[in-house]
């Protein structure tokens, strides 16, 4: 298959800047540069976790970038500091939830891929990497585009420890989601994801719009949302009735990582799609046992990690449970 894609020419794995981002084109920049200013756009604290569903081996830990005993192996910057560490993604990497929430989207998506092959993909706000990483070594071609270059230095990092063939298949843009629209032509990929972005938005359906414009016919729309409708859950788990309350007259609250952030419920998400032609094809709850873990609970390990998971994945697929999961992930199709 022929996928209309190539990198570009780079002597190894580097960050480019999109059009009118700080560059012209494909400039090369330095994952070191400061100045993160969060306004909504892109992901941060999200782990590289490569992990397979081998949960009963230990060694799995170490392809999930995890040592044995369930602690994160961060990847080191340039700078000596550990990249993806400032800010509100600090300490955040690395735990139990993040490990389910990553490994219950790459499962999803490897279903919903079935029978495709060598996808031409944008990951929306993809920030260290980790559904990228994986698509990649799957066989598709991904253009990984985020907007803080801490997040896309540890991609980056990432990506120079692949094989060529992994290498050749990924380009880490830094830029603002926002605009893909003007930077990309319609039907430019096969397969588009935004996770952890909408929420940060106070209008999810312009970006929706714009990124279906990116679809090519046949073409899938992964979106990885808060559920609305499970929002009082946490709060109440916490004891904070007063949030639980709260979290039944607005879409509006604060997140773990202190961001204001909004919820989504899968019936609006399903009329929004419908309405840019890109149809509710299937959705799913993330973290639907889980979410009430302590946020720096680690993974646990052997057999008991394989049982989580696979009970996380059938919640996830199962109602009532998956009504309730703590974020949705939604797939339309074109």
């Amino acid at each position: 298959m022929d996928s209309g894609w190539a990198p570009p020419l780079w002597d190894g794995p580097g960050l480019y800047a999109l059009p009118g981002q700080g560059g012209g084109g494909h400039d090369r920049l330095d994952h070191e540069r400061g100045g993160y200013d969060r306004q909504g756009h892109g992901r941060t604290g999200h782990e590289l976790t490569g992990y397979d569903r081998a949960a009963d081996d230990r060694a799995a830990y170490d392809r999930a970038g995890y040592d044995r005993a369930g602690h994160e192996r961060r990847l080191p910057s340039r700078s000596g500091s550990f990249a993806g560490a400032t800010g509100p993604s600090q300490g955040r990497s690395g735990t139990l939830r993040n490990l389910v929430r990553q490994e219950m989207v790459a499962r999803q998506l490897a279903e919903q891929l079935t029978g495709r092959t060598a996808q031409r993909v944008l990951d929306i706000g993809c920030g260290q990497g980790t559904q990228a990483l994986r698509l990649a070594r799957a066989g598709h071609y991904v253009t990984g585009i985020d907007s803080d270059p801490a997040a896309l230095g540890a991609a980056q990092e990432a990506l120079a420890e692949e094989s060529e063939a992994v290498r050749e298949r990924i380009q880490l843009l830094i830029g603002d989601g926002h605009q893909c629209g003007r930077w990309f032509g319609a039907r430019s990929f096969d397969v588009v994801l935004c996770h952890g972005v909408l929420m940060y938005l106070p209008d999810p359906d312009p970006m929706i719009a714009s990124l279906a414009r990116l679809l090519a016919p046949g073409g899938l729309l992964s979106l990885v949302v808060r559920n609305r409708d499970a929002l009082a859950l946490r709060p109440a788990a916490a004891g904070d009735w007063r949030a639980a309350l709260d979290a039944f007259e607005s879409d509006r609250y604060y997140n773990r990582l202190g961001l204001a952030a909004r919820a989504d419920r899968i019936g609006d998400l399903a009329v929004t799609l419908s309405e840019v032609s890109v149809p509710l094809r299937h959705w799913y709850g993330v973290r639907v046992l889980t979410d009430s873990a302590p946020d720096d609970a680690p993974p646990v390990d052997g057999r008991q990690l394989a049982q989580l998971l696979e009970a996380e994945e059938r919640a996830g697929r199962t109602d009532p449970y998956r009504r309730v999961a703590a974020l949705l992930h939604v797939i339309g199709m074109k």
